[in-house]
């Protein structure tokens, strides 16, 4: 690793009041307890890379600064690396980041940076990452507020002309569209519609994990919001043959 890789990138005080103080939050707190409890099992299970993520890799040069917000596994983070790229995993689960940094060692990758941290405030510097995955876990964050400020977050860090690569799980999906078409009738305006509770049934493990399952258009809408122009959103199908599950999207930083 060039040494000055992470003094460049990372904030000169990384346990800044308002950071420390978030990590706090008995969200944070209780979306960290819910994915150590799951890491190993969710490791087992989540091996493989998503194509639309190694496709996107793929265009971007090699000795760029990539970061991976909720890199979980690390199970993109490798690919990245092993394209040349200089990578940083964020989670906010401390065994999901055990389980990623043995999978770099083991691949002798030594560029790389691991950062337990919350992703609605990342102790990474302005305008110093080329490129960034922010995959399927921006929906894991509850309440739309913070949402919108971690995708703030991620521009802010981005370099000018920077992209990143965002998937988020859809609200209308044939596994939940039930669901949600009863919690119309009961929904009430001081609720965010598509909040759900998933279970992690794995390995005889009964874990909820919450969601905020989206539309096309809240998307699409909160991405502007933080400050993104949208190159391209499409619907992808990736659990259920047939059944378009998860939205991807494609956003620039505009010099």
């Amino acid at each position: 690793m060039v040494l000055s890789f992470p003094n460049a990138v990372l904030k000169e005080d990384m346990l800044q009041e308002r950071d420390s103080l978030y990590m706090l939050d008995e969200r944070r707190m209780l979306a960290e307890t819910t994915w150590d409890s799951i890491a190993e099992s969710f490791d087992s299970t989540r091996r493989k890379p998503w194509q639309q993520c190694i496709d996107f890799i793929s265009t971007l040069p090699q000795n760029a600064v990539v970061v991976d917000l909720g890199c979980g596994n690390g199970r993109h983070l490798i690919p990245c690396a092993q394209h040349g790229q200089q990578v940083i995993g964020v989670d906010v689960s401390l065994k999901l980041l055990h389980i990623t940094r043995k999978k770099l060692d083991e691949h002798q990758i030594v560029e790389d940076v691991l950062l337990h941290a919350d992703l609605v405030h990342l102790p990474l510097k302005d305008n110093t990452i080329d490129a960034g995955l922010y995959i399927a876990s921006l929906h894991n964050i509850q309440g739309r507020q913070a949402r919108v400020h971690s995708l703030q977050e991620l521009y802010r860090i981005l370099r000018p002309g920077g992209k990143a690569l965002l998937s988020v799980w859809s609200r209308w999906q044939k596994a939940y569209r039930w669901y949600f078409l009863k919690e119309w009738f009961k929904w009430e305006k001081n609720q965010e519609f598509g909040d759900i509770n998933i279970y992690w049934r794995q390995h005889r493990l009964n874990i909820p994990r919450f969601y905020h399952l989206y539309s096309k258009q809240e998307f699409m809408r909160d991405i502007v919001d933080a400050g993104f122009h949208i190159e391209a959103i499409q619907a992808e199908s990736l659990q259920a043959q047939g059944c378009r599950d998860n939205f991807f999207c494609t956003v620039l930083k505009k010099p």
